[in-house]
C-alpha cells in the first residue's frame, strides 16, 4: 500500500497490518501522533486493519472445517481464492490429496500446496504441490482434499519433511495434536471417561472455554461435528445445564449420529475419535486444580 495524505502534512500507510506514519519531511515516526487519532484516514485504515485480521481468521476457520470433515474442495474454488493474500497464506503448505472420481485418494500421492488452477477451455484444473521427493509438480485436479493428520499413514515423515523444508502451516494440520484410538476396547463401550470429573468454579467458565475453543454448547454439551465415511458424527462432552453461575464438573465424552442416537466406540471413526478425545481434553484442562497438602500458598 502507498502512502496516504493525512491532516497536518503527514502521510499514512499499513506495512504487514501495522499502522505507519511520516511527517511532513519524509521520516518515519517511531508511532502515530495523537493528532491524527480521529483524522478520516486513520480511522479507515484502522477499520481496514480490523477487517482483515477478521477475514484472516475466517480464512483459517473455514479451512480447518473442510480438514475437520473431511470435505472434498472443488479447485475452481482454490483458484478464485488464491489471488487474497489472506486465503493464499492460509492455503500454502498445507497437504492436500487428489481426489478421484470415487473420492478416494493415494496416501502416497500426497504434496505441500504451492498453487492452484482453473480449468480453462480443454484444461482440466490444476493444482502446484511440492512432492514428497521435494520437487515441484503440477497435477490435474477437479477435487482436493485436506487430509486430517490421522488419516495420514506418513504423518512422521512428513513432519520431518516439513521441518527441513522450513514449512510454517498457517492451519494447525500436520503438527495438530492427535489421539489414536486404541486398537481394543470394551466390549459395547460407548461413552470414555477419562476427561470427566474436571471442576470449573462456575458453569458459565466452562462453556466460556468451550466457546473460545470453537466448541458449541447446545443441550448442556460442547460439540465437535466431524463428516467422516459418509456419515456426520457429533462427539459430545457435557458440561452441564444448570445456572452458569452454579459450579459444574466436566463429563464423559460419547458420539453420536446426525440423528442423535449413540455409538459404540468401536464404530467411531478415527478422525472423529481423535477430534472428539482432543475436545474433552482441552475443556479438561482449564479444570480448577487444587493445591496437595503441603504447598506453598
Amino acid at each position: 500500500m502507498g502512502w496516504l495524505t493525512a491532516s497536518g502534512g503527514y502521510e499514512v500507510t499499513l506495512r504487514e497490518s501495522t499502522l505507519v506514519a511520516r511527517n511532513a519531511k519524509g521520516r518515519e515516526l517511531r508511532s502515530v501522533p495523537t493528532a491524527l487519532r480521529d483524522d478520516p484516514v486513520v480511522v479507515g485504515l484502522r477499520q481496514l486493519t480490523e477487517w482483515l485480521g477478521r477475514h484472516e481468521a475466517q480464512c483459517r476457520t473455514d479451512i480447518e472445517r473442510w480438514m475437520v470433515r473431511s470435505l472434498p474442495v472443488p479447485v475452481e474454488v482454490l483458484a478464485q481464492v488464491w489471488p487474497d493474500e489472506s486465503w493464499r497464506t492460509a492455503l500454502t503448505d498445507l497437504v492436500v490429496a487428489v481426489l478421484d472420481d470415487d473420492g478416494g485418494w493415494d496416501p502416497d500421492e500426497v504434496g505441500f500446496l504451492r498453487a492452484a488452477e482453473p480449468a480453462g477451455g480443454s484444461q482440466p484444473g490444476r493444482i502446484g504441490v511440492v512432492n514428497l521427493d521435494g520437487e515441484t509438480v503440477r497435477r490435474d485436479a477437479a477435487r482436493v482434499l485436506i487430509p486430517h493428520p490421522v488419516t495420514l499413514s506418513d504423518l512422521d515423515d512428513l513432519r520431518e519433511f516439513a521441518a527441513d523444508l522450513g514449512v510454517q502451516q498457517s492451519v494447525d494440520q500436520l503438527f495438530r495434536q492427535i489421539h489414536v484410538r486404541p486398537a481394543t476396547l470394551e466390549a459395547g463401550a460407548s461413552r470414555v471417561e477419562e476427561y470427566s470429573g474436571g471442576r470449573y468454579e462456575q458453569l458459565r467458565h466452562l462453556t466460556s472455554r468451550a466457546t473460545k475453543l470453537g466448541y458449541p454448547v447446545r443441550g448442556g454439551n460442547a460439540v465437535c461435528r466431524v463428516f467422516e465415511g459418509g456419515r456426520v458424527v457429533e462427539a459430545r462432552s457435557w458440561v452441564g445445564a444448570e445456572d452458569p453461575y452454579y459450579e459444574t464438573e466436566t463429563g464423559d465424552l460419547v458420539f453420536t449420529d446426525r440423528d442423535g442416537a449413540g455409538l459404540a466406540l468401536a464404530d467411531v471413526g478415527p478422525v472423529a475419535w481423535s477430534e472428539g478425545i482432543r475436545m474433552a481434553a482441552a475443556l479438561y484442562a482449564g479444570r480448577v486444580v487444587k493445591q496437595e497438602e503441603g504447598e506453598d500458598e
